[in-house]
């Protein structure tokens, strides 16, 4: 059974959690290994939930914080692979870490760890969160079943740190995201004959006009700034090439400021394509930063980094759910998650376990 040595520094570590392949559903494996070296520290108390593994200190502190991370990868490559990691220099001298996880977000799970074994009485109670299935459907999502199962283990903390994958930096609250489906109906006809029937695919063409002259807004929440986005993502009709489409379907996806609230984007779309019949098939609720409350002044200024919007969304807003702010912070640039040659600075890894410690001594 592998397993994993807490006492590695922070970039060893991370190769070690890398190297044990948990694509999501297959983390089983990795998980065993988490709870494995987190049972031999005798200061936490351990639940398993499936493939999460949920460790608490109860010293009895006046205020608790989560640490959280997905312990699941995307798919790995064969050509060529991309795991087991490799540790190489760049063109620029700087040491790099390359593989599967390196960015999303193995990284965050090994600085974890590593706080759990070095920092056995920090200065408020911490509950670390390794959960499963983040990367695929969100019934599957690890965090989520904590969160119906057994919310008491989370929802007592005053402040949470997701360990996504941030560049080292903090990033505030997440987006909303919405998926819609717009639907346009024709009539089949030979396409010999199109006179006899009528084309679906080109009456969506208004949607994509509407879409082009769609200008998106900026907004302004707890002092950062979100971009909102709408945008045509899929687009399918017609059944052959001899058949006059009869229906065509538009896929679009709205990322909208934590100032909206679910119903209130989805107004905003049907407005955008009133006219045509809409199907909401996702809806998830962004999460404001809260960056004016106290435990997360106290974050920012124990690590003295600089803070900005999460343009995208992450489980921050489960976070947000529950009612705990939450952001994210963790090694690696999000730009290359889930690519091929993921990779990230090693120094990246070191910097966010110091800033940690720093918080939590």
């Amino acid at each position: 059974m592998p397993s994993l040595d807490l006492a590695l520094d922070a970039v060893d570590l991370t190769a070690a959690v890398c190297d044990i392949e948990s694509v999501s559903q297959d983390e089983a494996a990795l998980a065993d290994a988490i709870e494995a070296a987190l049972r031999a520290l005798p200061h936490l108390h351990l639940t398993r939930i499936g493939n999460s593994v949920i460790a608490r200190t109860e010293q009895g502190g006046a205020e608790r914080i989560v640490l959280a991370g997905h312990i699941d990868t995307v798919p790995l490559t064969t050509d060529p692979p991309n795991l087991p990691t490799t540790r190489v220099t760049d063109a620029a001298g700087a040491d790099i870490l390359r593989g599967r996880g390196t960015v999303d977000m193995k990284g965050g799970v090994a600085v974890m760890l590593r706080i759990a074994a070095t920092v056995p009485q920090p200065n408020r109670d911490v509950t670390f969160v390794f959960y499963e299935a983040e990367e695929i459907d969100s019934q599957y999502n690890g965090l989520g079943l904590i969160e119906q199962q057994a919310p008491h283990l989370i929802d007592d903390a005053a402040f949470a740190v997701l360990m996504e994958p941030t560049d080292a930096a903090v990033e505030g609250g997440c987006k909303g995201t919405l998926r819609a489906e717009i639907t346009t109906k024709g009539i089949a006809a030979h396409s010999a004959r199109p006179w006899k029937g009528h084309n679906a695919i080109h009456d969506a063409g208004e949607i994509l006009r509407r879409l082009t002259a769609y200008e998106p807004q900026t907004k302004i929440v707890d002092e950062l700034e979100y971009r909102e986005a709408l945008n045509a993502v899929l687009i399918g009709g017609g059944t052959a090439t001899n058949v006059i489409p009869d229906r065509c379907v538009v896929t679009v996806n709205y990322r909208y400021a934590p100032s909206l609230g679910p119903d209130e984007a989805e107004a905003h779309v049907r407005e955008v394509f009133d006219g045509f019949e809409i199907a909401i098939v996702d809806n998830a609720a962004g999460a404001r930063p809260g960056m004016h409350l106290p435990a997360a002044k106290a974050f920012v200024a124990a690590l003295d980094l600089p803070v900005s919007a999460k343009q995208g969304w992450t489980d921050v807003a489960r976070f947000s759910a529950m009612g705990v702010p939450a952001v994210n912070f963790g090694p690696g640039d999000p730009n290359l998650a889930h690519m091929d040659d993921e990779q990230c600075p090693t120094a990246q890894y070191t910097t966010c376990e110091e800033a940690l410690v720093r918080w939590l001594r």
